[in-house]
């Protein structure tokens, strides 16, 4: 495990359990530094005096807050220190929600709360197994970097894992995102429902980052000497090409099939929404009553034709 970020306490009620703080993911991501082209030196970034263009020093740096353009009020960090927050290293439990009360949008970061030696072992647990037998999450205020943060409490696995939350105004609406007066045809909605299925997983372990994957390979032939890997075909579609719902639906979903290793026999097409002809039927069905009528039809002009010509051959014979 990474070296703790912070430690602390957790506020329950009246109980104090100490607890150590570490992230709860690790950057992965291939990371470059900027270089002059001509000679290989690295770019650095300095920080400078916009008035007399001096370089400073990072004791030569302090705060402040921009009002204006000509005014900047400054703010100390002895000041900041100062500031009504709760206390800097507790984690207070307000509330206990059910954790379907929590918007996805809301969570930040993830971090691991690790119990903090031998004493907090009991209440530690304690909090734990009050998390899984209520299926609550907790819901805790705290004092991060100079600001009071949101959390929640949850349980992974052994652990609980605190996950930072954004404020309620600090989630923008998208209520002026989505799309108006859009028309779907029924089929079209059970098309995409198909596909959704077809392409559904237990779980999502098993996806990797072939860019990243392939970042390193380029990385690796270069620093050899190496031809570098041939670039992946194209198969991104041309701007502004104008597709067919419903036949880009069937075609995701028979792909989605055959990369499952599924034909029209397999067991997948049980667990789907068949697609209903609900429009197909009743042409059928008024085909087939034409038919009928006109073989009716046909049959009463043979009928009648048969007993006019009876009815002729009489009157010749009288």
């Amino acid at each position: 495990m990474p070296r703790p970020l912070w430690t602390g306490a957790i506020s329950f009620g009246l109980v104090t359990i100490p607890i150590k703080v570490i992230s709860a993911s690790e950057d992965r991501a291939i990371h470059f530094h900027q270089f002059h082209l001509s000679d290989m030196g690295r770019v650095r970034t300095r920080k400078v005096c916009d008035l007399d263009g001096e370089e400073l020093s990072q004791d030569e740096i302090g705060k402040g807050y921009e009002i204006t353009k000509d005014e900047t009020v400054p703010v100390t960090d002895e000041e900041l220190d100062q500031m009504p927050l709760p206390t800097a290293k507790a984690i207070e439990i307000v509330s206990f929600v059910d954790a379907a009360g929590i918007d996805p949008v809301r969570i930040a970061d993830s971090y691991y709360l690790a119990s903090g030696g031998q004493v907090a072992a009991k209440p530690y647990t304690l909090l734990r197994q009050a998390l899984e037998r209520s299926e609550k999450v907790a819901v805790a205020k705290f004092a991060w970097h100079g600001r009071e943060r949101l959390g929640m409490l949850q349980v992974r696995e052994e652990a609980i894992v605190l996950h930072v939350l954004h404020w309620p105004d600090e989630i923008r609406s998208p209520e002026s995102l989505a799309p108006k007066d859009v028309e779907l045809d029924e089929n079209e909605i059970e098309q995409a429902v198909q596909l959704t299925e077809t392409m559904a997983a237990d779980d999502i372990s098993g996806f990797r980052d072939h860019y990243r994957e392939a970042l390193e390979q380029l990385i690796e032939a270069k620093s050899e000497g190496k031809a570098t890997p041939e670039p992946a075909e194209d198969t991104e579609r041309e701007s502004g090409q104008v597709m067919d719902l419903m036949a880009a639906l069937n075609a995701s979903v028979e792909a989605a099939k055959e990369s499952r290793g599924a034909d029209d026999g397999d067991a997948t097409d049980a667990t789907v929404h068949p697609m209903r002809s609900r429009r197909k039927a009743p042409a059928k069905k008024t085909a087939a009553k034409k038919t009928a009528a006109k073989k009716t039809a046909a049959k009463k002009a043979t009928a009648k034709k048969t007993a006019a010509t009876r009815s002729q051959e009489k009157r010749s014979a009288s």
